[in-house]
C-alpha cells in the first residue's frame, strides 16, 4: 500500500479505535442516570385501552439516542401512549448508535431505534454488523440530519448545497478544489456507526465528485455526542449525523461549521431509524409488539402534527433526552433550518419535510396511503446496494428479498396498521425517482445488480480519478 493510501484494514482499524474512544468517552458523560424515571403525571391520567394482563410482558426496556429522533420515545412516555396500550416501558439512554443497536442483540434492551441500514445488515453480516436476525415494523422518522462541514471547508469556497442549484459538476470542482489542498492524514470525516445510510450518503457524494473512499479519504465513527468536540480539535473536517447535532455547530457553537446538505437533499424520502427488535421477541411475545407499535406509531403522529411541534422541540430538550435548548431542537423538529454560514447572510430554510414523522408533505405524498412508519422493502434493497458497493457483503445475495422480507416487517405492520384504523400502500416495492437523488440516478428494485455495476466508482474494481 502506498503511503497516501487507505485499505479496508486501515478503514476498520479506524472504526474501532475511534468507535471505542468515542463510547468510552460518551459513556462518562450518559449514562442510566439521565434517563427518564417513572412514569409522567400526564401518563399517570391516561385510561388503558389494553389490559396489561392480557400481554405476554408487560414490563420491557426501550432505548433511545439523545438525538431529535428520540421525539417520538419522549412524547409516547410523557404523553401516555405506552401506558395507553399497557405496557410499563422503561426508556434506557444510550451512549451511541452501536449501543442502541447492541443493547437489543445481547438482550439487555428489549427495543431500540436503530440506522435503517442496521436491521438488514445484521442479517447479511456485513462489515461493521453484528450477525443477528433482527426485525423492524416501522421507521421512527426520515430526514432530520445533515452534512456539517467545518469553517476550512467555507473558506476554500464551499457553500451549502441548495446555492450550486443542483449543479453537482460545479460542487464537484469546488470541493476537489479544497481536497487537494489537504493533507492526506486530514481527509477525515464522521458518521455515526458503520453500514449507516449516513456512512452511504457521505460515500454516495464523495464518489459522485470523482475522489475514491478509502484510497484517498477515511470515514471513522465518533458517537453523536462527540461530533462537535472531535470537529473543534480537528479530528475531522466534517460529519454527518442526527440534529441537534447540526444545528449546535452553528447556533450552539458558532466558528465551527456549517451545514452543506440535509440527508433529504441527497435522496429525498430516505428511512432514517427503525425500532428493532429481535426477531425472538415478535415469535414470543407478539401481542406485547403490536402494543409496543402502537404506541410508537401514535406517538409519531403526534409529533407528525404541525399544532404539536413546538412543544415537541422543548419536550426533547429536558436533560433526560437531548438535553439542549430549544433553539437547537427546534430547527429540525419545527422545519426551520438554518444552514449557517461565515458571510453574515441569512440561509433559514423553511420547509415542513425537514423531519418527517408520520404524514408527508404535498410534495411528497405521491402514492395513495403512504406514511412515514411504513417501510418501503424496495429502500432496503437500495441499502443493500450501498452494502455491496463498498466492500461489506461481497455481493448482493442471491435472495435480497427473502433476507429483507424478515428484516423489514411490512406484513406485521399492515396488520397493526389495520387494527389502527390506518391504511397502507398494498405494494413493498417502489421505484425511486432519479429526482429524488442528488446525482439524479433511478433507483430501479427490479434489477439491483444493474443499479450497482453502473457505479463507475465502487469496491473491488480497478479505478480512475482526476483531481482539477
Amino acid at each position: 500500500m502506498s503511503d497516501n493510501r487507505w485499505n479496508r484494514r486501515d478503514f476498520i482499524q479506524g472504526l474501532g479505535a475511534t468507535a471505542f474512544l468515542g463510547t468510552t468517552l460518551s459513556s462518562c458523560a450518559i449514562n442510566a442516570n439521565r434517563s427518564p424515571q417513572g412514569l409522567s403525571e400526564e401518563a399517570l391520567g391516561i385510561q388503558p385501552v389494553v389490559d396489561s394482563k392480557t400481554l405476554e410482558k408487560q414490563n420491557i426496556t426501550v432505548g433511545y439516542v439523545p438525538v431529535n429522533d428520540c421525539a417520538p420515545f419522549a412524547v409516547a412516555w410523557k404523553k401516555g401512549f405506552f401506558r395507553k396500550y399497557g405496557l410499563n416501558v422503561t426508556l434506557n439512554r444510550e451512549a451511541s448508535w452501536a449501543t442502541s443497536r447492541d443493547g437489543i442483540v445481547f438482550g439487555r434492551l428489549d427495543a431500540s431505534p436503530v440506522v435503517c441500514g442496521a436491521v438488514t445488515n445484521a442479517r447479511t453480516g456485513a462489515e461493521g454488523a453484528r450477525h443477528a436476525p433482527l426485525s423492524a415494523a416501522m421507521t421512527i422518522h426520515r430526514h432530520g440530519n445533515a452534512l456539517t462541514m467545518n469553517k476550512a471547508m467555507w473558506e476554500s469556497g464551499l457553500r451549502p448545497w441548495k446555492e450550486y442549484n443542483g449543479n453537482l459538476q460545479e460542487f464537484g470542482k469546488d470541493f476537489r478544489n479544497y481536497f487537494q489542498k489537504l493533507d492526506i492524514e486530514k481527509r477525515v470525516w464522521a458518521v455515526v456507526l458503520s453500514s449507516a445510510i449516513y456512512e452511504y450518503f457521505v460515500r454516495y457524494l464523495i464518489a459522485s465528485t470523482g475522489v475514491v473512499p478509502d484510497e484517498e479519504f477515511r470515514i471513522i465513527i465518533v458517537p453523536p455526542p462527540q461530533m462537535l468536540v472531535n470537529m473543534r480539535i480537528g479530528a475531522m473536517q466534517a460529519y454527518m449525523v442526527a440534529e441537534p447535532w447540526n444545528s449546535r455547530a452553528i447556533s450552539g457553537n458558532e466558528g465551527i461549521g456549517f451545514t452543506f446538505a440535509q440527508g433529504r437533499e441527497i435522496w429525498q424520502g430516505h428511512p432514517d431509524r427503525l425500532l428493532a427488535v429481535m426477531e425472538s421477541f415478535i415469535d414470543k411475545n407478539p401481542k406485547t409488539y403490536r402494543s409496543l407499535v402502537k404506541a410508537m406509531i401514535e406517538a409519531c403522529q403526534y409529533c407528525s402534527d404541525p399544532k404539536n411541534r413546538e412543544e415537541v422541540a422543548k419536550i426533547i430538550s429536558d436533560r433526560s433526552f437531548t438535553g439542549a435548548k430549544p433553539k437547537l431542537t427546534r430547527p429540525g423538529i419545527v422545519g426551520e433550518y438554518n444552514y449557517g454560514g461565515f458571510d453574515n447572510q441569512p440561509r433559514i430554510v423553511n420547509a415542513p419535510e425537514t423531519t418527517i414523522f408520520f404524514d408527508y408533505p404535498t410534495n411528497l405524498a405521491t402514492i395513495e396511503n403512504d406514511h412515514s412508519t411504513f417501510l418501503w422493502q424496495s429502500q432496503s434493497l437500495w441499502l443493500m446496494t450501498q452494502s455491496a458497493r463498498w466492500g461489506q457483503i461481497k455481493e448482493i445475495p442471491k435472495n435480497p428479498e427473502e433476507i429483507i422480507k424478515k428484516a423489514w416487517r411490512t406484513d406485521l405492520y399492515r396488520e397493526i396498521a389495520n387494527e389502527m384504523g390506518i391504511a397502507c400502500p398494498k405494494d413493498d416495492y417502489k421505484i425511486e425517482p432519479a429526482a429524488a437523488f442528488i446525482d439524479n440516478k433511478a433507483f430501479d428494485p427490479s434489477d439491483p445488480v444493474g443499479y450497482l455495476k453502473s457505479f463507475d466508482i465502487r469496491a473491488n474494481r480497478p479505478l480512475s480519478f482526476f483531481m482539477s
